[in-house]
């Protein structure tokens, strides 16, 4: 085996049956994450169950050099999925092979399933009491062959600290570029998602994608009301403002708004806004009254406050985070309103 390099190790953990699409995000998003310099912030390698070929779900196989002892070199430890789990889908137990190579996983290790792969986590015990998803077509399934464990249907991916689940197939992508955000903020995240040209952030849940009737052609869309808001995010926001931009009803527009969001208008704002927050923080040094203003919050009460919710600490704590990991890489008042704005909290 290779010297252990410097960077935070990823484990794939490649299962007969798996899909090689899954397979490949976290290649791909983490293999994309580079420091300032250019220099990559992650090292992925893959391991199966024994050395050798593992089959797919489609007509080939691949061929996966290392055993289940890399797993003992990891930080990160991903799961996908795959269609040939067994006793694990089936009963929600672990063969002895299966439970023997996660017998290598150190404590403390990060542990993150992408669709089914849950399954795999959830057998193991690891998801015993915490918050989890898979994807929706397996939710009630999942919950009933794992009791102990807090299933939640109707989102993209889920964080309980150093475990981390996603629903089905693409929300690995979310999910990945998510942990690369959590890891080093939302530049890098930012510059990942542009270079394997998917969205850094999708809105909404699972609830989106699950089958319901097609909506008429002749529906107009909310996208030009979103293009606006994102040019006026430090402004007050209102509902009717919005609204009049697609010639419709307030109550037609945020029907229509959460159809395709799976967002109340309000709660798509503020995502909007800790997003430009973040990267504020992170990437000038403007006073975080300023940075509540320029974000559109109005007040360091305020950012405080949603900051705190969406990301668990407050503005400072998490600029010092990335501000300390920058130096690690090397070298107003808001205008009146008139009635409540779109963003705040109680307007949804």
């Amino acid at each position: 085996m290779e010297p252990r390099a410097q960077t935070h190790r990823v484990v794939v953990l490649a299962l007969a049956g798996l899909l090689p699409f899954e397979l490949g995000i976290p290649h791909r998003l983490f293999g994309r994450a580079e420091d300032p310099a250019g220099r990559p912030l992650y090292e992925i390698l893959t391991c199966a169950l024994a050395p050798g070929p593992v089959r797919t779900d489609a007509d080939f196989a691949i061929q996966v050099e290392h055993g289940p002892e890399l797993l003992a070199t990891a930080d990160t430890v991903v799961v996908p999925a795959s269609y040939a789990l067994g006793p694990v889908y089936e009963q929600g137990r672990l063969t002895g092979e299966l439970a023997s190579a996660l017998g290598h996983i150190r404590p403390g290790t990060r542990l993150v399933s992408i669709c089914t792969g849950g399954y795999v986590l959830a057998a193991a015990g690891y998801l015993d009491g915490r918050r989890a998803t898979t994807h929706w077509a397996s939710a009630d399934h999942f919950q009933r062959l794992f009791p102990a464990v807090r299933v939640d249907p109707d989102v993209l991916y889920t964080d309980d600290g150093d475990v981390l689940t996603s629903a089905g197939v693409a929300a690995g992508i979310d999910l990945c570029l998510y942990i690369v955000r959590r890891d080093h903020g939302a530049a890098v995240a930012n510059d990942v998602a542009r270079r394997t040209v998917v969205p850094p952030h999708r809105d909404g849940g699972q609830a989106q994608f699950i089958e319901r009737p097609v909506p008429q052609p002749q529906l107009a869309s909310t996208t030009a009301a979103r293009a606006w808001v994102m040019d006026r995010l430090h402004e007050p926001l209102r509902l009717t403002d919005l609204a009049r931009k697609e010639a419709m009803s307030v109550r037609t527009f945020t029907r229509r708004f959460r159809e395709e969001s799976g967002l109340s208008p309000g709660q798509w704002i503020v995502g909007q806004r800790v997003e430009r927050a973040r990267r504020l923080l992170e990437e000038t040094e403007l006073p975080v009254e300023r940075v509540a203003r320029e974000a559109g919050f109005g007040t360091a009460q305020s950012l405080r406050k949603h900051v705190q919710a969406a990301l668990g600490v407050s503005p400072t704590a998490y600029r010092r985070t990335f501000r300390a990991a920058a130096d690690t890489a090397g070298p107003g008042t808001p205008p009146a309103s008139d009635g409540p704005s779109v963003g705040d909290p109680s307007v949804h």
